[in-house]
């Protein structure tokens, strides 16, 4: 069999079994079917960039039921789509899916661009975003690579050199097996093999169907694909925050500067993150430091914050721009996962101290 037969073999072999075991999903047309609606698409693969399908499936129902096309969620408030993303974390996605829908809905009069050109041209789309829709909403051919496709091809034909530098290779490699035909089913297939099948640990060759073509599967580990470069230890950083408590069952919150982490989020006030944050509380009040600090890992750097609880009197104003939230509704003010942890160790310890 020649390489271009044997490339075309690939991709029939893959087709064929997803067309009796792709995963049923909320955003995913049936196998032949290009998805009806590119709006759902486009949401789906943002909320997926780094989270799990498990994961996403809530929030994809909630925002869909909410905002049902691309015009309602470009007239959304931006805080009430932070509030409604805050746990979904890579809170960047959130600004970015707003500039892109207000894009859609203001200049492109609510139609998504067709093609992957037309659809990089959007804000906050990158390439295997544009990829993605391009080929799964619109049936174009594009080389559509996430962390599940780029290890089954690196598998696939046993590419040794260390990520990231492989990643030109498995983009290569990608497109010698895209089909012209069926792309988006393609890319779907592929994540499913990568998703169910092909897993980072224990990988299921024994029924996967591209087994027969896999040069890692030959070798003695193939789940020593892709090969990763040696991690780095991620600098570790303290902090601070505040629990202002008024004698009514309201708690302060301040909303996080626009730009940087967790920008646009309602929030605990907090000090800077560093090697020696600022400890200095946002008003005098008789503080208790909890012991225990809230530990949270971001993408390059962990945290460990200190939560500090005061209750205060009736009066009593914060000087930062804020709002008292009812603590009966604190679960509705979209806190972002690290101040909902501090929260419910405030909370709790505040339990402790009224019982």
């Amino acid at each position: 069999m020649d390489v271009e037969r044997n490339l075309m073999k690939i991709a029939a072999d893959l087709l064929a079994h997803y067309d009796v075991h792709a995963r049923r999903l909320p955003w995913r047309a049936p196998p032949g079917v290009n998805a009806a609606d590119p709006y759902r698409v486009w949401l789906s693969e943002v909320m997926l960039q780094q989270t799990t399908v498990a994961a996403v499936g809530p929030y994809f129902a909630k925002f869909t039921e909410r905002w049902p096309t691309v015009e309602a969620l470009a007239a959304a408030e931006d805080a009430d789509v932070m509030a409604a993303w805050a746990g979904l974390g890579y809170y960047a996605r959130a600004r970015n899916l707003l500039a892109c829908a207000r894009a859609v809905a203001n200049d492109h009069g609510g139609v998504f661009p067709d093609t992957e050109g037309g659809l990089r041209s959007l804000p906050g789309v990158g390439a295997y975003t544009a990829a993605a829709v391009a080929a799964i909403a619109f049936g174009r051919r594009a080389v559509v690579v996430d962390a599940n496709v780029e290890r089954v091809v690196a598998r696939l034909f046993a590419i040794d050199t260390p990520l990231p530098a492989a990643r030109p290779a498995i983009r290569v490699a990608a497109n010698g097996i895209t089909p012209d035909a069926r792309a988006g089913d393609f890319a779907q297939a592929m994540m499913d093999l990568g998703a169910t099948i092909c897993t980072p640990r224990n990988p299921a060759c024994g029924i996967c169907p591209l087994r027969s073509d896999c040069a890692a599967l030959l070798t003695a580990d193939p789940a020593a694909f892709p090969v990763k470069a040696a991690k780095k230890a991620k600098p570790h950083r303290l902090g601070h925050s505040w629990w202002i408590e008024r004698p009514d069952g309201r708690v302060w919150l301040v909303r996080r500067p626009a730009k940087g982490l967790l920008g646009g989020m309602r929030a605990l006030p907090s000090s800077d993150w560093s090697a020696a944050p600022d400890a200095t509380p946002p008003l005098a009040a008789d503080w208790t430091s909890l012991a225990e600090p809230v530990a949270h890992v971001f993408t390059h750097f962990s945290l460990a914050l200190t939560v500090h609880v005061a209750h205060v009197a009736e009066d009593s104003m914060p000087p930062e721009e804020g709002e008292w939230w009812p603590l009966a509704q604190i679960g509705e003010a979209g806190l972002p996962t690290l101040f909902r942890r501090a929260a419910d160790a405030a909370m709790k310890e505040r339990d402790v101290h009224v019982h």
